[in-house]
C-alpha cells in the first residue's frame, strides 16, 4: 500500500494539473481577493466580518471540491478505460488498494492545500486562524470524505477519462455556487440558502465558518456531510466497474 501510494503520488505530481488546480488556484484566488480593498471592509450583512474572512472557508471547500471532482475522477476512469484496473484485479495488489491509494493522495493534497491557504491568509492578509481548530479539522475531514465519495461516484458513472472530466465539471460548478464562491451563503436569498445547506459544499462551508468564528460546527451540517459521504460511497460501490 505504501509503495502504491508513493507511485500514485509521483504520477500525481508529474501531471502537474492536480497540484496546480487543487492547491495553486485557490491560493491565487485568495491573493487576488486579498489585494482588493473592498474585501477588507467589515460588513453588517456578514456579522461584522470582512469578505476576505468569509471567503477563506469557502476557498478551503473550493480546493477540496477541485481535488475530488476535477482531479480524482479522470484518473480512475482513465485507469479503467486503459485496462489498468482490470490488470491490477488479477494481482495481489488488487483494485481496492488502488482506490485506497487515491484516497491517501487526496487526503495528503487536501492537507497541504488547506494548510497553505490558512497560512497565506494569516500571514499575508491578517485573517485569523480558526478559533475552534478541532471543529475545523473535523469539518474539513468530513468534507473531504463527502466530496471524495462524490468524486468516486462520478468516476463510477463515467465511461472514460473525458466523460469523467465533463461530468465532474457539471457537478462541480453548481456545488461551488451553492458553496458561496460567487455569492456568500449569508447573503443568499432564503430559498437558495436552504438549498445550499443541503449540498455537501454548502454544509462544509457552514461547518468551517462556525469553527472559524469559534463555535462548534452545527450538528446538522456535520450530519449532512456524513449523509453525503455514506450515500455517495454506497452508490459508487454499486456502480463501479473495474473494466
Amino acid at each position: 500500500m505504501t509503495a502504491l501510494a508513493s507511485t500514485e503520488l509521483r504520477l500525481f505530481l508529474r501531471e502537474r494539473s492536480g497540484p496546480a488546480f487543487g492547491v495553486g488556484l485557490p491560493i491565487l484566488l485568495l491573493i487576488i481577493f486579498g489585494n482588493l480593498p473592498f474585501y477588507h471592509e467589515r460588513r453588517d450583512d456578514l456579522g461584522g466580518r470582512t469578505l476576505l474572512d468569509t471567503y477563506v472557508p469557502i476557498l478551503v471547500a473550493f480546493s477540496l471540491a477541485m481535488l475530488a471532482l476535477n482531479v480524482l475522477p479522470p484518473v480512475l476512469a482513465g485507469y479503467r478505460e486503459k485496462g489498468v484496473l482490470r490488470r491490477l484485479r488479477t494481482t495481489p495488489v488488487g483494485p481496492v488498494r488502488v482506490l485506497g491509494a487515491q484516497l491517501v493522495i487526496t487526503l495528503v493534497t487536501a492537507l497541504v492545500a488547506v494548510t497553505a491557504l490558512l497560512l497565506v491568509a494569516r500571514f499575508a492578509f491578517g485573517v485569523g486562524l480558526p478559533r475552534q481548530p478541532a471543529g475545523f479539522l473535523i469539518a474539513t475531514l468530513l468534507a473531504t470524505l463527502a466530496l471524495t465519495a462524490l468524486g468516486l461516484l462520478v468516476a463510477a458513472a463515467a465511461p472514460g477519462g473525458r466523460a469523467a472530466n465533463a461530468i465532474g465539471a457539471a457537478v462541480f460548478y453548481p456545488l461551488v455556487f451553492f458553496g458561496g464562491l460567487f455569492l456568500p451563503v449569508e447573503t443568499m436569498p432564503p430559498a437558495l440558502a436552504r438549498i445550499s445547506h443541503a449540498t455537501p459544499l454548502g454544509a462544509a462551508v457552514t461547518a468551517m465558518t462556525d469553527a472559524t468564528n469559534g463555535h462548534w460546527p452545527h450538528w446538522i451540517a456535520l450530519l449532512t456531510l456524513l449523509a453525503w459521504a455514506g450515500g455517495a460511497a454506497a452508490a459508487a460501490a454499486k456502480l463501479f466497474r473495474w473494466e
